[in-house]
């Protein structure tokens, strides 16, 4: 196993602009394809942070992220990257933010996030899917399959209700990390699902990453409800069409049930 660091190191915390400025990227956050590239989990999440940390228009109706959209706009090299935000759409009761990540002055992740105020809808909640066994009931798999590389999927704690890491198909896992997103930091639960939504596209991995690449440009996340704790479950599917793209769909769970969905969008094509 990899030697367990947090994702990332803060180089420069600003208190007056907080989620913004430099970073470390870890050895933590490198994927499974490219040794020196990271997984598109980590770097997403560190945006939502940002997001998460911009002011409230209102301190006392604080809004929450209910939609994510991260666009990877090229390879996110490990190593030293900075990170930006801000309001595009401001707003009382909703709002839409932007956060960008650069690597060596080029923007390499975007993301924007839709946040909306609370309101009362208990009485009326509807179409939620089923609840799934938890994880105290899956198989954990501790060894990356043959030709995953080092980094991230040892970051993660991953068990299995159906499907395995490496086992082409449909897959159904709960993941948690072993480490922190940002280092003397706890994660918190939307940042936590955000990286587990990103790794749908390897829990329903259909072909043989040592013979195909199958990478994710996007990942759009709609959450109806926040989500809580450390564990997320993940219930992904993979289409490929015949033409080099795909799509991954996934329902995410926690402990209290069904807080989301999450899309990706795939190329495809030998290696």
């Amino acid at each position: 196993m990899s030697e367990a660091e947090p994702f990332y190191l803060p180089l420069d915390p600003d208190p007056r602009d907080p989620g913004t400025g430099l970073f470390h990227a870890t050895y933590s956050t490198t994927g499974p394809w490219f040794a020196d590239a990271q997984h598109a989990g980590p770097p997403s999440a560190l945006l939502v942070r940002a997001m998460e940390q911009r002011p409230q228009p209102d301190p006392e109706v604080p809004l929450s992220l209910a939609r994510v959209t991260t666009e990877v706009l090229g390879r996110i090299p490990a190593g030293d990257v900075e990170v930006r935000a801000q309001v595009l759409r401001p707003g009382r009761r909703i709002e839409l933010l932007q956060a960008e990540m650069l690597a060596g002055g080029r923007m390499v992740l975007q993301a924007r996030g839709w946040r909306f105020a609370p309101a009362d809808t208990s009485e009326v909640v509807v179409g939620t899917a089923p609840a799934i066994a938890g994880p105290e009931d899956a198989v954990l798999q501790d060894a990356r399959p043959e030709g995953w590389l080092p980094g991230f999927m040892d970051m993660i704690e991953w068990r299995w209700l159906s499907g395995a890491l490496g086992e082409p198909g449909p897959g159904r896992a709960w993941v948690r990390q072993r480490v922190p997103l940002v280092a003397g930091e706890e994660p918190s639960p939307l940042q936590r699902l955000v990286v587990a939504a990103d790794s749908a596209n390897g829990i329903a991995a259909p072909l043989d990453l040592r013979s195909w690449l199958f990478v994710n440009t996007e990942l759009s996340l709609h959450v109806h409800r926040a989500p809580v704790g450390e564990w997320i479950g993940v219930d992904a599917a993979t289409v490929i069409g015949p033409s080099g793209a795909g799509t991954v769909s996934a329902v995410l769970h926690d402990a209290a049930g069904h807080t989301g969905r999450a899309t990706q969008a795939l190329t495809v094509g030998p290696r």
